[in-house]
């Protein structure tokens, strides 16, 4: 994308296009993951949420080589030479990734062996190989095994009349040796049923009361099948048997202009998930060398792509130990609160025309959001409702108000991501459904992704009709509201409101030429009005005027707004950036980056809100939206960016949100210049400060009296 002519130009003497620059997506999408295990190897985090971040540490790199992973892969069979900004051809990144990743495996499984495992015994909580269990369970095991998985279980042979079996994405696999009466070396596959518990609770099946102080007792699935291999392949002596487990390219590729149904393209593409090229093949660390050159030919792998490890294999199913019942062991119940002006007057239409009202989840109730939707859904004066959907979850509030409004003759018109990835099928149930009761369905613009949190309500009234708009940064899913930072706007702003409609026509109907007064909207106009905010942050600066940027966001990856950035640290503009994820600008490189701090938060929840604050020489403006600063987000997605314009909410963000995130010392780390992170501590007579423990203990107090303190003075975040 080109920018306009008038920007000011960087100093000729420093090229903003060097390489060393940059950091790499990958490895920093990897450095990202790594904090997440930071919260796991973290004494002070509870017992069994360090569990929790062990298992998706695990699932987060289950999706990277699943899609970037896969990428790289199909790049380098390619021949595609062509390289990001960093430099990094795709080889050299996937032997890069290889290096990173191999340490930090090592740390995880050193956790759960060495740490975790140890501790969840002193509570009576015991994960045991199958041989060390006592006599009676391993009878109890056994006769478990006979009813409940050995029905289930189908013994694969491997030799000329019977091939190699397909090996789906994510399965859990034994390879097992064995011999028939002639003595003959056979080779078979057992799948481990995805549809049994991975984690199987002894002391439930022998009927031990775990409640009257006695052990929990735990073991896995697929040591309980290789103790009784036997039973599967009688009349043969079993060898051994290995576990392991493989993972796939399962990033699909639609061709939308060339699908006459799109829904059903994409049904076809998530089936064919199971079937993409293996990109990672894990396997038990002691596999004999000729097992494992057996699977590596079979599977057509290469021997970078093959990780050797400890078992559990597949450290992404333990989720299912961190649900086990020990309140003792996990964070302290959190009920999220209602702001006061919703709490004190049930008609939310009412609230909404005389202000606007910002909620910030999981610490504002996400109640509100799905009130909107109900309100409408049964209030004799709605005409119509329009919404978008990206990833609303399996059994969602929302939709099903939206259903209810559709009983209720209301006129619901709904767009349905399809492509919204690992959440596709989940959608494609939900627009059946919606089809199926009258909703008008549509899944978006020909070659993008809908990605904006949109949803307008359309009233009749005593003066005519009003359109009332919910904008978030976060999805319509009541469950990940309670887990993911977010802030949305309730409103009934005109111009905001007349945007909305603007924005529906274009993703409804043929609108190609839609002009927005407030929201900036990708792909059409968000980069480039957004570059322009940062040019005039960077004239304020270079006229004298205060001049400040604070971005708060999910990923930066965009190249050229890494260099407008950098621009602005030169002019002398003060730039702060708090990027949970990726973030491949980088940090306190001398006369480039030196105003430039970033910082990221990894905590009990997922910080996923967007916040641009632009000081504008005293004047400032502050955007919210769906958009992170990625080339995907701004070419290729229909993105949205919102103003928070009243004066109270736009000081909640800055002087509450902002500084309070801005001055976290407890789960905040800190990019160097090389790439690394550095844990935040208090610096001594500094107080700590955790800003999500902050947010929790303080929400409730700024609820009931948050109107006063933001249109009055705001409160001292200390």
């Amino acid at each position: 994308m080109t920018t306009p002519a008038d920007h000011p130009p960087a100093p000729s003497a420093i090229d903003l296009y060097d390489p060393a620059l940059y950091i790499n997506r990958e490895l920093s999408m990897l450095e990202f993951n790594y904090r997440v295990l930071e919260e796991a190897l973290d004494p002070s985090v509870p017992l069994l949420e360090r569990v929790k971040f062990l298992a998706i540490f695990a699932n987060n790199l289950d999706e990277f080589f699943m899609i970037r992973v896969s990428g790289l892969r199909e790049q380098v069979a390619a021949g595609v030479v062509e390289t990001p900004a960093d430099g990094l051809t795709p080889a050299q990144q996937l032997v890069a990734i290889r290096k990173r990743l191999l340490p930090m495996l090592e740390q995880q499984y050193r956790c759960y062996y060495e740490d975790i495992l140890p501790q969840l015994r002193d509570y009576g909580i015991e994960v045991l190989p199958y041989h060390e269990l006592e006599a009676g369970h391993q009878q109890a095991l056994q006769r478990y095994f006979d009813s409940e998985i050995f029905p289930v279980l189908t013994p694969l042979a491997v030799d000329p009349g019977r091939p190699f079996p397909h090996i789906s994405n994510l399965s859990l696999n034994l390879a097992v040796l064995l011999t028939d009466e002639k003595g003959q070396r056979r080779f078979a596959r057992v799948k481990v049923p995805q549809t049994l518990p991975r984690i199987v609770a002894v002391h439930t099946i022998t009927g031990e009361d775990a409640a009257e102080g006695g052990r929990r007792l735990f073991v896995l699935l697929e040591e309980i099948i290789a103790a009784n291999l036997e039973t599967l392949f009688p009349g043969m002596q079993i060898l051994e048997s290995h576990p392991f487990r493989v993972t796939r390219n399962a990033d699909m590729e639609i061709e939308e202009d060339e699908a006459s149904d799109l829904l059903e393209t994409i049904e076809a593409g998530v089936r064919q998930r199971r079937f993409g090229r293996v990109v990672r093949l894990e396997v038990q660390r002691d596999m004999p060398p000729f097992l494992l050159e057996t699977l590596k030919n079979y599977l057509n792998v290469e021997r970078s792509d093959i990780y050797q490890m400890p078992t559990p294999l597949g450290m992404s199913q333990l989720f299912e130990l961190a649900d086990v019942d020990a309140p003792e062991l996990k964070y302290p119940p959190y009920q999220p609160v209602i702001p006061r002006v919703l709490a004190q007057n049930d008609d939310l239409f009412a609230v909404l025309r005389e202000q606007d009202v910002l909620l910030h989840h999981p610490y504002d109730s996400f109640l509100p959001v799905v009130n909107f939707f109900r309100a409408a859904a049964h209030d004799p004066q709605v005409l119509a409702i329009k919404a978008t959907l990206y990833r609303v979850g399996s059994n969602s509030p929302v939709v099903n108000a939206l259903l209810e409004a559709r009983e209720n003759d209301k006129q619901v018109a709904v767009l349905v991501e399809l492509k919204a990835r690992f959440d596709e099928e989940n959608n494609i149930v939900w627009a059946r459904k919606l089809e199926a009761q009258g909703v008008h369905v549509v899944y978006g613009l020909l070659g993008l992704k809908t990605h904006c949190k949109v949803a307008m309500v359309i009233r009749r009234e005593a003066d005519g009709l009003r359109r009332y708009v919910h904008l978030s940064t976060g999805n319509y899913n009541a469950t990940t509201a309670r887990i993911y930072t977010d802030i949305g706007l309730l409103t009934s702003n005109p111009e905001l409101a007349e945007d909305a409609s603007e924005l529906f026509n274009r993703l409804t109907g043929y609108a190609p030429a839609a002009r927005y007064q407030k929201l900036m909207v990708a792909p059409e106009y968000l980069r480039s009005r957004f570059d322009r905010l940062v040019v005039r942050e960077i004239e304020h600066a270079r006229a004298g005027r205060p001049a400040r940027l604070i971005f708060k966001m999910n990923a930066l990856v965009d190249p050229a707004f890494i260099r407008r950035l950098y621009e602005a640290s030169m002019a002398g503009v003060q730039v702060d950036l708090l990027v949970r994820g990726i973030c491949c600008l980088r940090p306190g490189v001398e006369g480039v980056s030196d105003n430039i701090r970033v910082t990221s938060v990894v905590g009990r929840f997922l910080e996923h809100s967007r916040i641009y604050y632009f000081a504008n020489g005293d004047q400032p403006e502050v955007y919210l939206g769906s958009a992170d600063l990625m080339p995907r987000n701004l070419d290729r997605r229909v993105e949205t960016l919102y103003p928070v314009e009243d004066e109270a909410l736009k000081r909640r963000l800055v002087d509450e949100i902002l500084a309070i995130s801005m001055r976290d010392n407890v789960k905040a780390r800190e990019l160097q210049p090389d790439g690394t992170y550095t844990r935040l501590r208090p610096a001594p007579g500094e107080g700590a400060l955790d800003s999500q423990a902050w947010f929790m203990e303080h929400e409730r107090r700024l609820a009931l009296f948050r109107d006063e303190l933001y249109r009055e003075e705001p409160p001292d975040p200390a």
